[in-house]
Order: structure tokens, then C-alpha cells, then sequence
């Protein structure tokens, strides 16, 4: 999809005094630095504060690898800006300031710019000790941020990881962090779309829910024989009952009680106390035990992952 908001070819921001220069040019000197099939083309960039400490490699499109010490922002910024040791940055970045990429003030004097984590089109960022979350400005999900740990950072408008065979995510594969501090707890997976963890939730484990769905429809077909057992023990009495008659040799005299029904009744309630009830409670045990299995954290077959989230 082409980009509604931006030229293909801009030269915003450009240097005043270089804009004349290039204006000046014949057509045939215009045609070699239009940057067609790879070639140079002018387009405007800021210049970089570096500091003392900094390689920079870069070239005049606006490519920077920067070897350096933990900065985010200003000289003053990050761990190197603190005068930390230990804070060692390797900062690689293509497009200085996106879409907003100036190569001079107002005035026409030369830009200076510094790292920008918000407006940098591009940046793979690495940190040997780094708030790399804060850098970012991450939500927080269930994983937390890393405070005063080595970080790896990727940004840009669409990030995507291939892997020909196979790519695997994979959490605290060793016993100390990179600043020797021991790793007590496992941090899971945390995937978060829009920045916004406020709904969090585990995921859930297939195989685990597979079991536990198959388990519950068991238990629903056991209440199931089970109510049939007492709608066939009800329907004995009720036959008995509806098909029973006698006569009495005086209308007025209060007939006897049928031997008939009395048999049946006393068969239907023994039947109740002794099959139904019991497995009514044998159905409502098993629940309790799918309940605690499949639905409860603490649940051997916990449909539900205890590390990985999403929202």
C-alpha cells in the first residue's frame, strides 16, 4: 500500500544553501543523483550529537550504527549518561527523526539531533544495562519491566521475525541475569496489542482443554444415565399407579390402600436413597475434582498457561 501521507520523493527540510546548489545543476547532473537504481540521491539529514565515547558509522541516507555506552536520549541520558560501567550499546538506526527529518533549523543553520525512541523510523537497540522498557514506553503486562538489565529492542512501523524451520521464544535459560543476580522466578510471555494491558489473561494450554471439555461431557452423560435411571424407576410407579383399580363393597366406606402401589412406592424410594442419591453425589465429587484439575491454578492439568499472556 502506497503512503497517503508522505511523498515518495521529499525534500523538506532540506539546507537551504544546498537546495540552491542542486537547483543550479544542469539536467544531466540532476540525473546523477536522483538516486534511481541505487545511486546517490541529496535528501535531508539531521546531524548527530555523538559523544566522545561513541563510534558512529553512518553514510548521507540517513544509516547509523552507533557503538557506544547506554543512552536513550541526551549525552545525559540512560545508564551511560549517569557514568555507569558495565553499560555498553550497540544503537543501529535507519531514518533519524521518521517522517519529521530536517537537515536545518528555520534559520537555515544545521539541525543537531539526538537518539529519539519515539520518532526514529527504525532502530534495532541494544544495551548491556538499560531500562529498555522505559526507553520504549512499554505497558507493564504480567512480565513487568526490566530495570537495570541488559535489553534488546527492535522498532519500526512492521517488525517480523522469520524463520524458515521453525522460531522459538524461550524464557530464563540460565540461573543468573547479565548483571549476576541470581534468577529466582520464571518470567513467561507477555503479548500485549495496542500497548494496553489492562485485560490480561493466561492463555490457554490446547491439549490441557481438549482433555478437560472431553472430561466434563463424560461427567454431563453420567447425570445424564442417571436422571434416566430415576425417570424409568418414576415411570414404574407411576404405570402402577395409573393402572391399579379395585372396588369397594361400600361407596361410603374409605377403600383400602393398594398393595400394588404401596410395593412400587417403597421400590421407587429405596431405588432413589440408594442408586440415584449416590450417584448424584459421585457426579457432583467428579465435578468438584474436574473443577480442581482443569480449572483451579493450582490444577495438574491447569487449562490455562501460568507464565504466557495475552490481551
Amino acid at each position: 500500500m502506497s503512503n497517503l501521507f508522505k511523498k515518495a520523493v521529499s525534500k523538506a527540510g532540506s539546507n537551504p544553501d544546498i537546495t540552491k546548489i542542486l537547483n543550479s545543476h544542469s539536467t544531466a547532473d540532476k540525473a546523477n543523483i536522483s538516486g534511481i537504481g541505487g545511486d546517490a540521491i541529496y535528501e535531508p539529514v539531521a546531524e548527530f550529537l555523538e559523544t566522545s565515547s561513541e563510534k558512529v558509522i553512518s553514510n548521507k541516507h540517513n544509516s547509523w550504527i552507533v557503538l557506544g555506552r547506554d543512552r536513550v536520549a541526551s549525552k545525559m541520558s540512560g545508564y551511560g549518561g549517569k557514568g555507569d560501567t558495565q553499560a555498553a550499546s550497540i544503537d543501529i538506526v535507519a531514518g533519524r527523526m521518521g517522517s519529521d527529518v530536517r537537515a536545518a533549523t528555520p534559520e537555515g543553520d544545521k539541525l543537531w539531533v539526538n537518539p529519539n525512541f519515539k520518532k526514529d523510523a527504525a532502530r534495532i537497540y541494544m544495551s548491556q544495562k538499560s531500562d529498555i522498557d522505559k526507553y520504549f514506553d512499554l505497558a507493564d503486562g504480567v512480565v513487568g519491566n526490566a530495570i537495570t538489565k541488559s535489553g534488546i529492542a527492535l522498532k519500526a512501523d512492521g517488525v517480523r521475525i522469520i524463520g524458515r524451520e521453525g522460531i522459538k521464544l524461550v524464557t530464563k535459560t540460565d540461573i543468573k541475569n547479565s548483571q549476576g543476580s541470581e534468577i529466582r522466578n520464571i518470567t513467561g510471555i507477555d503479548l500485549i496489542a495496542g500497548n494496553d494491558d489492562e485485560d490480561m489473561q493466561p492463555l490457554t494450554k490446547g491439549m490441557n482443554l481438549v482433555e478437560a471439555l472431553s472430561a466434563l461431557v463424560e461427567h454431563v452423560n453420567n447425570l445424564n444415565g442417571i436422571v434416566d435411571s430415576l425417570l424409568m424407576a418414576q415411570n414404574e410407579l407411576n404405570d402402577a399407579v395409573t393402572t391399579h383399580y379395585h372396588t369397594s363393597p361400600f361407596y361410603a366406606a374409605p377403600t383400602l390402600p393398594s398393595e400394588t402401589v404401596m410395593s412400587a412406592g417403597m421400590k421407587t424410594m429405596a431405588q432413589h436413597l440408594t442408586k440415584t442419591k449416590t450417584t448424584l453425589l459421585q457426579n457432583k465429587v467428579n465435578l468438584e475434582l474436574f473443577k480442581n484439575n482443569f480449572l483451579n491454578q493450582s490444577g495438574g492439568k491447569y487449562i490455562n498457561s501460568r507464565y504466557n499472556h495475552t490481551n
